[in-house]
């Protein structure tokens, strides 16, 4: 608590000299205002773990994934929403540590690559939806990765619906500047094998992030840390080229300890990366995936659904075979 009041006190102090210059967007930063980050106790790894104390697996998941901090992912299956994250968020808090979630419910989700589709049912339920999100996170606070993939492909979809995505994101920030003044928002950039970075920096502009704290790179991919740095910077000189600013990033580094492939879908033979740190390369290192759960019918994980839980592809990937 005494570290919340000192970095609110700092924030106050220096507001003055920051509405000279633009519009204030957080009262504090919320990795001071907490000591490390949340290991959630009811995350794939450790749900496996507790269920099959046995296995000849268990130690190894327990000791490699169970017990590192990774994102909470929400959806239609969170029940209500602001229940969700507000009872989410109150448990790291009452730990005095930084939850990570990522918002995953945007309307026609996964429109174009269909392995993990679904969503809300219109984007009038999407922005009652997100206001809930973060009406529940409230003054806590929080780190949130915003519609993971949904700003990196456009190549199925209509200008129209184009423009519709758009303001459901813009709608999204400025929900979370409202009611979560303690919450950095991280708009989804895709990853370096995707699209361009011109493209990128557009789509991203285009769509909000100056109202947000920055953006995130390689959810669910693997390509290696420094390929997403570079990446990262290449989209920060597109944005200071064309729009006038720069943004802080994070990389998912949850499976990209020895790099791409080139498959994205339940890739064989890919490890567990650098464990979740602030810095490393960008503002961040996260594990946003959780490492051992599926990308869909595909790959590795061929007979499973997005989501699931796969021991053996979790025991293989902290090994790398």
């Amino acid at each position: 608590m005494r570290r919340r009041i000192r970095a609110l006190a700092a924030a106050l102090l220096a507001l003055p000299s920051a509405l000279a210059v633009a519009p204030p967007a957080h009262a504090a930063d919320p990795t001071t205002m907490t000591s490390g980050f949340y290991v959630d106790p009811n995350s794939s790894a450790r749900q496996w773990v507790a269920a099959h104390p046995g296995d000849g697996r268990a130690a190894a998941i327990s000791a490699s994934l169970a017990n590192t901090p990774m994102a909470r992912w929400f959806g239609s299956w969170s029940g209500t929403i602001g229940t969700a994250t507000g009872a989410y968020v109150g448990a790291a808090d009452r730990g005095d540590k930084l939850p990570v979630l990522v918002a995953y419910n945007i309307y026609h989700r996964d429109h174009c690559g269909g392995q993990s589709g679904g969503g809300a049912s219109s984007p009038s339920a999407y922005a009652s939806w997100i206001a809930q999100f973060a009406g529940g996170i409230a003054g806590r606070p929080a780190v949130v990765v915003l519609e993971p993939d949904s700003l990196a492909d456009y190549s199925c979809m209509s200008e129209a619906q184009v423009r519709e995505r758009q303001g459901m994101i813009s709608g999204a920030l400025a929900e979370f500047n409202r009611q979560a003044p303690h919450t950095w928002v991280y708009l989804d950039a895709g990853n370096p094998g995707w699209v361009s970075a011109a493209t990128m920096a557009q789509h991203l502009h285009e769509a909000g992030l100056p109202q947000a704290h920055g953006f995130s790179l390689n959810i669910s991919n693997y390509h290696t840390t420094a390929q997403n740095t570079a990446y990262g910077n290449a989209v920060n000189r597109e944005l200071a080229a064309r729009y006038g600013y720069t943004k802080p990033f994070v990389v998912d580094t949850s499976r990209n300890g020895n790099g791409s492939d080139g498959e994205w879908c339940n890739a064989a033979g890919r490890r567990i990366g650098t464990p979740t740190q602030l810095g490393g390369g960008a503002e961040m290192l996260l594990w946003i995936k959780a490492p051992g759960e599926s990308d869909g019918d595909c790959g590795v994980g061929t007979g499973s659904t997005a989501g699931q839980f796969l021991p053996e592809v979790a025991y293989k990937m902290i090994y790398g075979y």
